[in-house]
């Protein structure tokens, strides 16, 4: 029996032991699956998170003893492919996580279930290929390739056939590919930042310098990120760079299970920072998944690796390494244009890092700017609102944040995850668009 009703520290987190054999051992994994469920069932305070809970709680429900132990074990997958690993069950939700006695990590366990399916070859064609992002990215993202690629999107013949070949439901909003890429588009510049502010200000943790992890998405689907965050850190007299060489950060192969790749990839992107890292730069990117990836997944991961640790204290949100100059005294605040009213969507991956909301705080020293925060998942994931046996759900799972921003009669609506805003837009059934807080701090700053 618990000493304690519910955990009334911060919750900590343990070290994933992903290359311990027992890892992948399939009835120990079935018995802290049956464990972790059974509190869930009594508990069902995270009910209005993913859809991961109903479908514990329904597979309970209808059980014939109307407790775990009348579901079928086989069953327990059923919760598993609902997960997408957003966290917020762990940090907002669960009294039951370490350092409580019942040491409850509903989403790593989740992680492990997936994994075991992942070596199994339990996985989807369609899986594979969504999460593949730089081999689907650069290949979209040729010259007219790109061109028929988005037009294929677009086409609701193209999204049938979509549909049938892959599984991706034809209302699901897809990215648009670009052949000038974002670190193309930001190159340039890059050199002209550097020609007028070689001399850096360090302040706090902050060095001055930035070197822009561009992320796999941001490169090629949403390139403006890019140019929107060197032209807010041209403006704030910090000089730029490009880390060398990236590839993805392995979001998209850990939420499939896939912690090989996620080795893989970060085997190349690691030292590729340390190098940036040790010459005295700091990094930024402009995508929550891939920050929290490096802040949280990775040292998780590989626990003992001192670059993956070092990598951990000098990756930064943007907004974040903003505001840390603020507190310095060094960010520009001549902003020219008002902003009105903002309805932001918090992202998920965001508030999981434990920061605070940086965004909201810097957009809110906008004069005349008013930030209405909507903390609640958008249900996007990444792949799970492009999936046809899943859409519908994300949408559902959306659908208090779609009302929240209709209801709020905002000027703008925003997110920091890009997708999460596409994700609102497509419930909004309006010709709206979603602006990303990077693109509303540039037109502040009347660039």
């Amino acid at each position: 029996m618990a000493t304690r009703e519910g955990n009334l520290e911060a919750p900590t987190r343990h070290a994933l032991d992903w290359k311990n054999p027992d890892f992948y051992n399939e009835e120990k994994l079935n018995e802290e699956l049956e464990r972790i469920f059974d509190i869930c069932h009594g508990c069902r305070r995270c009910v209005s998170l993913c859809d991961a809970f109903p479908t514990l709680f329904d597979l309970v429900d209808e059980s014939p003893t109307f407790e775990l132990d009348g579901v079928d074990k086989k069953d327990y997958v059923k919760v598993v492919d609902q997960c997408y690993l957003c966290d917020l069950c762990y940090m907002t939700k669960c009294p039951y996580t370490p350092p409580h006695e019942w040491n409850l990590d509903f989403p790593h366990t989740m992680l492990r279930a997936k994994a075991i399916k992942h070596k199994n070859g339990d996985v989807k064609t369609r899986d594979k290929i969504l999460s593949a992002t730089d081999t689907v990215g650069s290949l979209a993202g040729i010259p007219v390739v790109s061109t028929i690629v988005n037009a294929t999107n677009e086409n609701a013949l193209g999204r049938k056939a979509l549909q049938k070949i892959l599984g991706v439901h034809p209302d699901a909003t897809l990215p648009k590919y670009h052949s000038k890429t974002g670190r193309k588009s930001i190159a340039p510049a890059i050199t002209e930042n550097n020609q007028k502010y070689s001399e850096a200000t360090a302040a706090g943790r902050t060095t001055g310098k930035v070197a822009i992890f561009a992320t796999c998405y941001g490169n090629r689907n949403e390139p403006h990120l890019l140019t929107d965050l060197h032209a807010v850190l041209d403006h704030n007299k910090i000089p730029v760079t490009l880390v060398d060489k990236e590839t993805c950060c392995g979001m998209p192969k850990l939420e499939l299970g896939d912690l090989k790749a996620v080795e893989k990839a970060k085997n190349v992107n690691i030292p590729e920072m340390i190098k940036k890292i040790d010459a005295g730069w700091d990094i930024v990117a402009p995508i929550p998944s891939c920050i929290l990836m490096f802040k949280q997944e990775l040292p998780l991961m590989f626990p003992d690796d001192a670059d993956v640790q070092k990598v951990k204290e000098h990756i930064f949100d943007p907004f974040e390494y903003l505001m840390l100059r603020h507190k310095e005294s060094l960010l520009n605040l001549e902003f020219k244009q008002s902003l009105g009213k903002i309805a932001y969507h918090a992202a998920c991956h965001l508030r999981v890092q434990n920061m605070g909301y940086k965004t909201r705080e810097l957009l809110q020293l906008v004069e005349d700017t008013s930030i209405e925060i909507i903390e609640r998942c958008s249900g996007h994931d990444g792949t799970y609102a492009v999936k046809e046996e899943f859409h519908e759900k994300s949408m559902k799972i959306c659908r208090p944040v779609i009302t929240k921003v209709q209801k709020s009669e905002s000027n703008y609506y925003s997110s920091d995850c890009p997708m999460a805003g596409h994700q609102i837009a497509n419930g909004m059934k309006d010709d709206s668009t979603p602006h990303h807080p990077l693109t509303l701090l540039r037109m502040a700053y009347g660039l």
